[in-house]
């Protein structure tokens, strides 16, 4: 993601030169909105600008998480810090954040990306609840 940029440093001593290579993102956002999905299973970020084109996302899964502990806090939080990292790159200052599900994860996520000095303009949560939910079984019949 972005533009690479080849640096070359030269030495004194000869005509070695190191290079590295960074990367630079292109586009620069000022404020944009953080999702977070959390259910029982996984937890899932999605990092967007104001107008809601996504430019970033990770899980607990695609963080290093298996299994059962794809669900807990320490795995949500550790998405929320690299989501955070890479975000830093991009000229964020401050979040929306909009959180969806029922999982342990939520607040955890959110501690997680704070962490690395963004701001919170609100919270809001926009967990599904059914009014009345499914139509009841039938009576049994003897």
């Amino acid at each position: 993601m972005g533009k690479k940029r080849i640096v070359t440093n030269n030495t004194e001593g000869g005509a070695e030169g190191k290079s590295a290579v960074t990367t630079s993102s292109k586009k620069r956002v000022e404020a944009g909105i953080l999702y977070v999905q959390s259910t029982y299973n996984n937890t899932k970020l999605l990092l967007t600008d104001k107008s809601g084109n996504a430019l970033m996302w990770g899980t607990a899964g695609g963080a290093g998480f298996k299994g059962a502990k794809k669900g807990t806090p320490f795995a949500a939080a550790k998405v929320g810090e690299n989501l955070a990292a890479k975000a830093v790159n991009l000229g964020l200052k401050e979040i929306d954040v909009i959180v969806k599900g029922v999982g342990s994860g939520r607040e955890s996520a959110i501690r997680g990306f704070i962490s690395k000095g963004f701001g919170i303009t609100s919270i809001k949560d926009q967990t599904p609840v059914p009014f009345n939910g499914p139509k009841p079984k039938k009576p049994r019949r003897v």
